[in-house]
């Protein structure tokens, strides 16, 4: 058994085309806008969102709908007026993608439920074969030794039983076909753990982020993915601080000032 710690990493996030949209600004007006925009150095996904809300009213500057009498022009009250409006569509345009790392199938069994606004790539135990069995332990049950004692000791049996089973299929001899090998590797996995450490990718959009967020850092919510989710807040409250500014964390919850954005 090997012990490890669940982390995230964001690995992709929106980037603008300036040249596309200065183009498409300059033939509708409205590029004070964009020249505004980018001298203030906010996040592409923030300016993408801001993009997107003002087309829907051709909002760019003062003038260019008559039937706008008010045009914002702070990009953050612009974006906290688009998420307390639940103008959700909009905050669907910008997505994120993060690698899960040693997260257990507990946890991904449950991510996996968000569909909406949401794609996933896991890592297969039908290819990928065991050598070891990768586990986390929250802190409460490390300090409780009879319980670590019989964990592990169970833990032990099934790694050992993985590398029985390995040898006893052939797996590793010259010559031998992928098919039987995924065939065997395929058995085997249903004699690993679902507490086993595991790898995914998960991309998501802003709208998404937010309800997931807010439901899986609820107090009520599995502890595993309460700290997850809690890391993943901390990183989108830096990546995207004006869509993220109405919450609150109380004892790890996520608690948005808005709801059902």
């Amino acid at each position: 058994m090997r012990p490890v710690e669940p982390s995230v990493e964001l690995i992709s996030r929106p980037k603008i085309d300036w040249e596309e949209i200065t183009a498409y600004l300059e033939e509708v007006g409205g590029t004070a806008w964009s020249d505004r925009v980018r001298e203030q150095e906010s996040p592409d996904s923030e300016d993408l969102l801001e993009f997107a809300g003002r087309m829907c009213y051709r909002s760019w500057e003062p003038g260019l709908n008559p039937n706008v009498g008010r045009v914002r022009t702070d990009s953050t009250q612009y974006l906290g007026n688009v998420v307390a409006s639940q103008h959700g569509s909009v905050l669907e345009h910008a997505s994120y993608t993060f690698i899960l790392h040693n997260v257990s199938r507990v946890f991904t069994h449950e991510l996996i439920r968000h569909r909406a606004g949401a794609a996933y790539s896991q890592e297969s135990l039908r290819y990928v074969r065991l050598e070891d069995i990768p586990f986390w332990f929250p802190e409460w049950a490390r300090e409780d030794e009879e319980l670590m004692k019989r964990s592990l000791d169970l833990l032990d049996r099934m790694e050992e039983h993985q590398k029985w089973m390995s040898e006893h299929f052939g797996l590793d001899e010259e010559g031998q076909n992928f098919t039987h090998k995924k065939h065997m590797t395929s058995f085997m996995r249903r004699f690993a753990p679902e507490g086993l450490a595991t790898g995914i990718v998960f991309t998501a959009n802003l709208r998404t982020l937010r309800h997931v967020i807010e439901m899986r850092t609820a107090k009520g919510a599995e502890e595993e993915i309460r700290l997850v989710f809690n890391k993943i807040g901390e990183i989108m409250k830096k990546e995207a601080p004006a869509i993220f500014a109405d919450y609150t964390v109380e004892d790890g919850e996520w608690i948005p000032g808005t709801r059902k954005a």
